[in-house]
């Protein structure tokens, strides 16, 4: 019987024996393999993978750039657009003989009442249109949306600038809780990327130490609202550079203006009904109006070209399949840790004291004695000052944690004293460098106290799968701060003091209680995360190497699964389990599978 010719002809020898080839290594047979298809020679793995990581270090810094940059862009086109839009259509003259009866202080209240109330429903979709879209795809809509809102004022009409502000209310929420997870999650992957030896030699299962992504955390937080603050300076530049030169000075404006500061009542009452000298031309409101577009989709396209995933497409899927109703409930359900409770008079002052800036101290304070046309510079005042008091944040690397949040509950503390005994003089100027001086320290407390909120919430809750549902509660109960404030702003001030003084006592008083319980080693009580149901058979990745598995599973342990079979064929037919339907030669057989022996 002749032998089967080889399936593959060996190479034979193509010369005499010790023949080799132009690069020296032997030919034929006796060529050595390693030569033939190994490694390239100058080939230095470990250089290699630290290159591979310095460059996924590069990525995460890029990312955090440019979600900071996004959401300065957003914010000043926004702020800047409705500053504007808001003087406007206050001046009598300019509603005549632009609008004539069109009503535009109507459609302004409602403007602003949808700006202010949509947000109150926002935790009972906020976490579904995360978990839906995505941290990064979520970002991205909430930026079109509010630059959808730009869009409308194109042409002012109650059918266009109504709707828009509606869901320019629904998209607040969800932006400000995905930026704050996206942050946290790039501080957790850099710190990934930076100690890939530590993980390679401990397994990619065995999490890192709690917090040690922390000082990652800390940086990352003090980029982003730096560059976030500045939202405020870039929003007075059509102020500066076009509107001032259309106002009146402070001796028309406020001609019957008759108290300030702490003895005034309401949002600058007598002012004058007319603020603009001449009217601007509709040509050069559409320029202004087609920068800020331009601007905002700026905004859009960083955020689409720059902004990477928070998280691998795997983890994506396990975040979704946890159930829409359990998406749905778990924010409710997060009241239990007594952790959120205590902070929660700090998340309601966080809403107060914002406000508090752009409408008592600018408005109250400022505007009611010097002038409108000074309006501008006191915001970039309060910009610069928050901005650069952001990266005061950084001191927590050295400081411990409840310095940063305490030092500026302090300040705005200290400030709030002051104004509640201080009644500027209306037409007066000599005070106006106090006012500077308040606007940029009242930046600093609010920088000290975004700064640090948002990092105490990503370093007690750095598991990924509960980040969205703590950062939701954070900006929820923000937004309804905000909309007491809006119901409350005919007010006398000195009740708008109070009520921001018992709130700061009350949120330091709190939170200083928080700690103390932490320091006792008091366990919070967190509800369970479900573990992710996946509807398809034959799932991405054997359980023994599930690299998505959540952080709470892995640490308590209380989703382990069963040791899986060992790999190879078995003896006898496969059993009909209730998973899995009888294959053809089963039914075949005659019953719904094999019959028992």
């Amino acid at each position: 019987m002749e032998a089967e010719p080889p399936l593959y002809p060996m190479a034979e020898a193509a010369g005499p024996q010790g023949d080799e080839d132009r690069l020296g290594v032997p030919d034929g047979p006796e060529a050595p393999l390693d030569e033939l298809v190994g490694a390239y020679p100058n080939y230095n793995e470990e250089e290699e993978e630290r290159r591979y990581y310095r460059r996924k270090r590069l990525g995460v810094l890029k990312n955090v750039l440019a979600a900071s940059a996004g959401g300065m862009l957003t914010y000043g086109v926004y702020l800047g657009l409705l500053q504007m839009q808001l003087i406007l259509h206050y001046d009598e003259t300019y509603r005549e003989v632009k609008y004539g009866n069109m009503g535009l202080p109507d459609i302004d209240s409602k403007m602003l009442m949808g700006i202010n109330v949509t947000p109150i429903a926002a935790l009972l979709y906020t976490p579904v249109l995360i978990r839906f879209f995505g941290t990064k795809w979520m970002m991205f809509l909430a930026v079109g949306i509010y630059a959808l809102f730009v869009s409308t004022n194109y042409w002012e009409r109650y059918y266009t600038l109504v709707p828009s502000a509606v869901a320019l209310g629904m998209a607040i929420v969800p932006l400000w809780a995905s930026m704050g997870n996206y942050i946290t999650r790039m501080a957790q992957k850099y710190h990934e990327y930076s100690h890939y030896k530590e993980q390679d030699a401990q397994g990619m299962k065995q999490r890192p130490p709690r917090g040690s992504h922390a000082p990652y955390l800390l940086v990352f937080q003090a980029i982003f609202y730096s560059f976030f603050h500045l939202s405020f300076a870039c929003a007075q530049l059509p102020m500066i550079y076009f509107l001032n030169r259309y106002l009146y000075d402070l001796n028309h404006t406020l001609y019957n203006v008759q108290s300030c500061g702490t003895n005034s009542h309401g949002i600058l009452s007598g002012f004058n009904k007319t603020v603009l000298r001449t009217l601007p031309r509709s040509g050069n409101l559409i320029v202004v109006e087609s920068v800020l577009m331009a601007v905002a989709f700026l905004a859009m396209l960083l955020v689409l070209g720059l902004c990477g995933a928070a998280y691998r497409p795997t983890e994506e899927i396990d975040l979704r399949s946890v159930g829409w109703g359990n998406i749905f409930q778990l924010p409710f359900k997060h009241v239990r840790d007594y952790r959120l409770r205590h902070l929660v008079p700090f998340f309601i002052y966080s809403g107060f004291e914002v406000l508090f800036a752009c409408t008592g101290i600018t408005l109250g304070y400022g505007v009611c004695s010097v002038g409108l046309e000074r309006l501008a510079y006191l915001l970039v005042a309060y910009s610069l000052g928050a901005s650069a008091a952001s990266l005061l944040g950084l001191l927590g690397l050295w400081l411990p944690r409840p310095v940063p949040l305490v030092a500026g509950a302090g300040v705005h503390l200290l400030l709030t004293f002051i104004l509640f005994f201080w009644a500027p003089v209306p037409r007066v100027l000599q005070h106006s460098w106090i006012l500077y001086v308040a606007a940029a320290l009242w930046g600093v407390g609010s920088a000290l106290n975004k700064t640090g909120l948002s990092t105490l919430l990503g370093i007690l809750y750095e598991d990924k799968e509960r980040q969205d549902f703590i950062f939701t509660i954070y900006h929820w109960w923000q937004a309804v701060a905000i909309f007491t404030v809006y119901l409350g702003s005919s007010l006398h001030m000195k009740a708008k003091l109070a009520v921001l003084l018992v709130t700061l006592v009350a949120a330091a008083v709190s939170y200083l209680r928080m700690e103390q319980k932490l320091r006792r080693g008091v366990a919070p009580r967190q509800p369970r995360i479900p573990r992710p149901q996946h509807k398809v058979r034959g799932y991405r990745y054997l359980e023994e190497d599930n690299s998505d598995e959540s952080d709470a599973e892995g640490e308590h342990g209380d989703g382990a699964e069963e040791e899986a079979p060992p790999a190879g064929p078995r003896p006898g037919p496969e059993p009909v389990g209730l998973g899995r339907r009888p294959c053809p030669y089963e039914q075949a057989l005659g019953g719904d599978g094999p019959e028992e022996q």
